[in-house]
């Protein structure tokens, strides 16, 4: 299975970006343009160009728009994967009322399962969110035995960001993109687990997870690529 490197995560964006705006042109696409025009070659000719123009006027709106957001989301790099367990431990659901844990719980063997030597398994991925420079939240994959482990061919889910930076749908963001990733890099499906109460459960619902077990705490979800 392959593992992207940052600029080939940016070459497969772009490839999907083009893909669904009609930058690519497939033979069906031109087959369809010859037809409506009758075949004829100065018809066909000038709505090409027609569609040209306006394919890249799309373009420029598009990039004028990416530069006015504030983050963007990209690989994880290779001096960044000490930032997990920052994010691990932000992971981690408190209920109302609860103290949260200590920095080393994620020192924890069942919890290390998600931060040790990632990058170095066939199958890690990891996506950041990156404002200014500033990684605010993350991503990744792994397959591993861990609470949302369903078999030893499907990666699980973590997920979170800093505090500030929630709700304004960066997570849901980078939950599509890595399940796009994981869609082209061949697996079939994608599984978390996540506590009954966390408001997150309604994002996973939103990107496609369903429940297919629970217990008294936590739901069990898979995604079907």
């Amino acid at each position: 299975m392959k593992q992207l490197k940052e600029k080939e995560y940016e070459e497969f964006q772009q490839f999907l970006y083009n893909k669904s705006h009609g930058y690519i042109w497939t033979p069906d696409t031109l087959e369809v343009i010859c037809a409506g025009n009758e075949y004829n070659p100065e018809k066909i000719g000038k709505q090409m160009l027609e569609m040209k123009v306006k394919l890249q006027n799309e373009h420029i709106s598009h990039m004028l728009s990416d530069k006015r957001n504030k983050y963007v989301i990209r690989s994880l790099r290779k001096n960044e994967t000490e930032l997990l367990k920052d994010f691990l431990y932000e992971a981690i659901f408190i209920p109302e009322g609860t103290d949260a844990p200590e920095k080393d719980i994620v020192e924890k063997p069942e919890l290390r399962v998600y931060t040790d030597d990632f990058g170095s398994r066939k199958g890690d991925n990891c996506l950041v969110a990156d404002f200014g420079g500033k990684v605010v939240g993350a991503v990744w994959t792994r397959i591993m035995n861990d609470y949302g482990h369903i078999d030893d061919n499907t990666p699980s889910f973590a997920i979170s960001l800093y505090k500030e930076y929630r709700k304004q749908g960066i997570g849901s963001q980078l939950m599509v993109k890595m399940l796009e990733l994981l869609k082209w890099q061949g697996h079939e499906k994608a599984s978390l687990a996540v506590q009954k109460a966390n408001y997150a459960v309604k994002m996973y619902e939103n990107v496609g997870f369903k429940t297919v077990d629970e217990n008294d705490e936590e739901y069990i979800m898979v995604c079907e690529l």
